[in-house]
């Protein structure tokens, strides 16, 4: 029975091996397997005609606050990074050397008033005399003049006066516009002088200006356009969404720059919300019109060889076919195509190195 059993295992081996032998020696090739893809649709869409850019935030006030006279601060009513009001107090130094000053001069105003009154009767008395002949012309054109000379007096101790009221008011400082607040440089106890040191230093953050540049090319595109109405603005940070805040065109410099051939444009951003930040650099967008029914592809359909630019289609019968295509541009997530495609053709866009044209595809949604 063993000897059996060993026999017929003998037999279908060689059998096995015969028939092993005669399929390898057929020459039948078999066909390569479908290469697998990642594809999307050609499809018509409106698409923005935009100048990219790199831009600098920048306040559109800026005030370094300083002190107008000499004096020592005693009182600080401004923190750091502080939102301040136009009008609000933010320091405030020793005024009892003025107020004493000015005191001083509205005491020698108050007796220059005194002997301007008297001057002024014993001119209107002389005047009564010397029409009735009891005193010459002499006497009387004396007493005018005392009162002029009184009567100046009295306007030069008012200028005095009003002079150091108007620095005893510089003892107490104001913020001159709306804003943020920076560090505060210098704290209560501290002597300052005249216009010497800054104190602190006060951003406006809305509205905010973004100053960028472009290549002096795209100048008469912009003039065009921009005579035809607002130009839409937007600003991105690092890290931020494609466009974090909107604006629009309000500055285009009067001259190109001969050393980078760039013009600088300056945009407007109401920046509500704070996205930008006075000398940030951010990501700008300066839309020229809308492209309407413009065909796009994603970008990553495109590809380059020997004849320029071209795409993998998919056919019907799931073959890859190359098609030369011309690019208009590029705009975000898609790219533009002049000619070449048509809206509804499947284009290859991932998986092309293991396609051959006219080589067979197993698709799959992008």
């Amino acid at each position: 029975m063993a000897a059996r059993i060993v026999v017929a295992l003998l037999i279908a081996w060689l059998v096995a091996g015969c028939s092993s032998g005669d399929s390898a020696q057929s020459g039948v090739a078999q066909p390569p397997p479908a290469a697998p893809v990642s594809v999307a649709k050609a499809e018509r869409k409106t698409v923005p005609l935009s100048v990219r850019a790199i831009g600098n935030v920048e306040p559109i006030e800026s005030v370094t606050v300083r002190s107008r006279v000499d004096g020592e601060i005693v009182g600080v009513h401004v923190r750091d990074g502080q939102e301040v009001k136009k009008g609000q107090l933010l320091f405030q130094l020793d005024n009892r050397f003025l107020s004493a000053q000015l005191m001083q001069l509205e005491a020698t105003e108050a007796k220059g008033r005194a002997l301007l009154a008297n001057a002024e009767s014993t001119e209107k008395r002389y005047g009564e005399l010397l029409s009735q002949g009891f005193i010459s012309q002499e006497a009387y054109t004396q007493a005018k003049s005392n009162r002029d000379a009184a009567l100046a007096t009295v306007a030069a101790d008012r200028a005095a006066a009003q002079s150091a009221r108007i620095l005893l008011g510089y003892t107490r400082i104001y913020s001159q516009i709306s804003g943020r607040a920076g560090k505060v440089m210098v704290p209560a106890g501290n002597t300052v002088k005249a216009n010497d040191t800054g104190l602190v230093v006060i951003n406006q953050l809305a509205p905010i200006y973004v100053s960028f540049a472009v290549p002096e090319q795209f100048l008469a595109q912009i003039r065009s356009y921009k005579s035809k109405g607002t130009l839409a603005v937007g600003a991105a940070p690092q890290g931020a969404p494609e466009t974090a805040a909107s604006g629009e065109l309000t500055f285009i410099d009067n001259a190109v720059d001969p050393q980078t051939g760039t013009i600088k444009l300056r945009a407007t951003f109401a920046n509500a919300r704070q996205q930008l930040w006075p000398g940030q650099f951010v990501n700008v967008t300066l839309t020229l019109e809308e492209q309407r029914d413009a065909l796009v592809v994603p970008p990553e359909a495109v590809q380059t060889g020997p004849r320029g630019t071209f795409v993998f289609v998919v056919t019907a019968d799931m073959s890859a076919e190359v098609r030369d295509i011309k690019v208009d541009r590029t705009e975000g997530r898609d790219t533009v195509i002049a000619e070449g495609l048509e809206a509804g053709e499947t284009v290859i866009v991932g998986g092309q190195l293991r396609v051959t044209p006219g080589g067979k595809v197993a698709p799959k949604p992008g």
